[in-house]
């Protein structure tokens, strides 16, 4: 169990602060808006209606003791700048924060942050994906355009040789399919695929949108 804490208790905030509290961590939530603060105080570990601009106040809260913060200040940029320099001198390592605009995310890229988190292009560009390659029911990015994704296998592919799909694109990668409880990560040349097996692969974002036109 690690202990987070969530600055800015917004939507996008408290639904961070939530999915953390489900998977049974530890989460300070905390707003300088009375409101937001109380809609979430009884789902989370502790919830405070604090101003975050005051290096102080979160010195008080403990959240020098937490393993990662998540700046989720909306409209603020000033509070959500300041509140980032506070926590960099509480000595906090991993910080997350949510940028609203170019400017707010080229001052934060100079503040050594972790991660930026651009929450409605994130999610423009799930759509846009979801849209363009229908057989792709999820993909993860990992770095420098590199994704994993997950094909669900349409009856039209029912005892289709995988290797045969696979060696057109040599670049990626398939990780593992899952069939019913089975998983098989060992993915010999002969195996043919079935109706519902879920397959996940790996590789470069070209590349896995070029197989991916094998999967239509």
């Amino acid at each position: 169990m690690a202990q987070f804490a969530v600055i800015g208790l917004g939507s996008f905030g408290a639904t961070v602060a939530l999915e953390l509290t489900k998977s049974h961590h530890d989460v300070i939530g905390i707003d300088i808006t009375k409101r937001h603060v109380e809609s979430i105080a009884e789902k989370i570990t502790h919830a405070a209606i604090a101003d975050a601009t005051d290096e102080h106040v979160l010195e008080e809260l403990n959240i020098q003791n937490c393993d990662a913060v998540v700046v989720a200040i909306g409209e603020d940029i000033e509070a959500s700048i300041l509140c980032v320099l506070n926590l960099k001198n509480l000595g906090i390592d991993k910080i997350w924060v949510k940028a609203k605009t170019k400017a707010h995310h080229t001052i934060l890229s100079h503040l050594n942050i972790d991660k930026i988190i651009h929450p409605e292009e994130d999610m423009g560009v799930r759509v846009a994906q979801a849209l363009n390659y229908p057989m792709v029911s999820r993909y993860m990015y990992l770095e420098d355009d590199r994704y994993i994704i997950n094909i669900p296998i349409s009856p039209k592919l029912n005892g289709i040789n995988l290797f045969g799909i696979m060696q057109s694109v040599p670049e990626v990668k398939a990780l593992l399919i899952k069939r019913n409880q089975d998983v098989f990560y060992e993915i010999d040349n002969n195996f043919t695929l079935k109706t519902n097996d879920i397959l996940i692969l790996e590789g470069l974002l070209p590349y896995l949108k070029k197989i991916s036109n094998s999967f239509i």
